[in-house]
């Protein structure tokens, strides 16, 4: 696997860069990729700016699961559209993108597991989902590989899963095939504001004419926006993934409990990754966004780690640059590809935890370890909205882990957003303006 995608990999999309366009998307992630090919489908010309690699950074870093199951309430119905969707993509694509419904099962320890299991439940019926609870035979027939005893479970026989690092420029050479203009290695620095409205974009291959521009930077979001006076409560927190060698199938779907978490793979390997734990570097924005994270803290104490400082160079490092001009230099030209390194510690607690749980696998061997920074939001829930004090702006990002497998449906309501049509779904749980305007932060699932 020629994995993870850092700044040698060869440039695919090399531009050139237009003198107009009628949107501008900034950030090669599956939001903005698959916002590009929407917007394209309604002959809407679209240039796709992307700073490094297309799907370098969380997009291709992910676990590879396409979940409905322990969605928040108003993101579940654009879940189940991008479900829907992804099976369209795949045929479209003409490639092999490792689609399959094996489902995703979530393994519980505790009654309030089994509770909050529960109340996913009375959502999921609401929309016709197949969700259902397992007891503790049922699980063990599930999954008859493990050698432990669960309370039970929660599965959704009709998730999926892909391989990230395939479907998502697969999908961006299907834009490109339909259209839409794609920079890799071109970093876009500055909006070009006239009478305080979008006019275009300054990157750093020149200037690019737009009304309107779409900021889909996963980790770098808030960074970009700051310079334009636009705050959002965006932390990013790294996680380590490892994949193993092939091996024998101990089960066909994804599933994961408080410790481990495991995904069969298109090459006969598992995606391994810790349950819910991330590692938090304390920056700036840590200490200005700190309050609006209290109530998650309070719910999850314990998944969360911290270090002092992230590394030179990262979009909340204490050195990074706040202030920068069109045509100099932008730290998003310092780092082209956000490639954070895998905690040896984390994977050794992912290899001691998935032996526990598989004894019979022996020795893992593992092809490729990672680990990539997810953009959160202090709710865990996405903004999605045009930002009202600059006329022409659009944010997609705060995707908090669920992005790839939601990502077209996204991508989706963001072209008909930008185009004044109905999206088909109410959107003010992830209006911008919930974290200004005193509304109190309700946390969405942690399952």
């Amino acid at each position: 696997m020629n994995f993870p995608f850092t700044e040698a990999t060869p440039i695919q999309f090399r531009g050139p860069l237009p003198e107009f366009s009628d949107v501008a998307i900034i950030g090669g992630g599956i939001i903005g990729v698959m916002t590009a090919l929407f917007l394209s489908r309604r002959n809407i010309s679209v240039t796709l700016i992307e700073k490094g690699r297309i799907s370098a950074e969380q997009s291709s870093r992910n676990w590879g699961w396409v979940r409905q199951q322990g969605r928040d309430a108003d993101e579940l119905p654009i879940m189940i559209e991008a479900r829907r969707l992804w099976r369209q993509l795949a045929d479209e694509c003409g490639e092999d993108i490792g689609l399959s419904q094996t489902g995703v099962t979530y393994l519980a320890d505790t009654d309030k597991e089994m509770a909050e299991f529960g109340e996913f439940t009375k959502i999921a019926e609401a929309h016709g989902l197949d969700t259902r609870i397992l007891d503790t035979d049922q699980v063990a027939g599930l999954i008859p590989a493990m050698f432990r005893r669960y309370k039970g479970a929660m599965t959704t026989p009709s998730d999926m899963r892909a391989e990230p690092w395939l479907a998502v420029p697969a999908v961006a050479r299907l834009a490109a095939r339909e259209g839409v203009t794609i920079l890799e290695n071109c970093a876009a620095r500055k909006l070009d504001l006239s009478a305080g409205r979008v006019s275009g974009v300054w990157t750093e291959k020149g200037r690019v004419a737009t009304s309107t521009v779409v900021v889909a930077g996963g980790a770098w979001t808030s960074l970009f926006l700051r310079a334009h006076g636009v705050s959002i409560p965006q932390l990013s927190v790294k996680a380590t993934v490892a994949a193993t060698e092939a091996m024998p199938e101990i089960h066909s779907g994804a599933a994961t409990d408080e410790q481990i978490a495991f995904r069969r793979r298109q090459d006969g390997g598992y995606t391994l990754a810790a349950g819910g734990s991330h590692l938090l570097y304390v920056g700036p924005d840590v200490f200005r966004h700190a309050p609006k994270y209290f109530s998650t803290l309070k719910a999850h104490p314990f998944g969360t780690r911290y270090r002092p400082a992230a590394p030179r160079g990262y979009p909340d490092a204490w050195s990074t640059g706040r202030d920068w001009e069109a045509d100099g230099k932008s730290p998003f030209e310092q780092m082209r590809v956000l490639n954070p390194t895998p905690e040896a510690g984390a994977l050794r607690t992912i290899d001691q935890r998935f032996r526990a749980l598989f004894p019979q696998v022996g020795e893992l061997r593992f092809k490729a370890i990672w680990a990539g920074m997810i953009d959160a939001m202090p709710d865990a829930v996405p903004i999605v909205d045009r930002v009202a004090a600059v006329p022409g702006l659009i944010v997609g990002t705060g995707m908090s882990g669920h992005g790839f497998g939601i990502g077209p449906g996204i991508g989706r309501v963001l072209s008909d957003l930008i185009q004044g049509n109905e999206v088909g779904y109410d959107l003010g749980r992830f209006r911008l303006s919930r974290f200004s305007d005193g509304s109190p932060i309700r946390p969405g699932p942690s399952l």
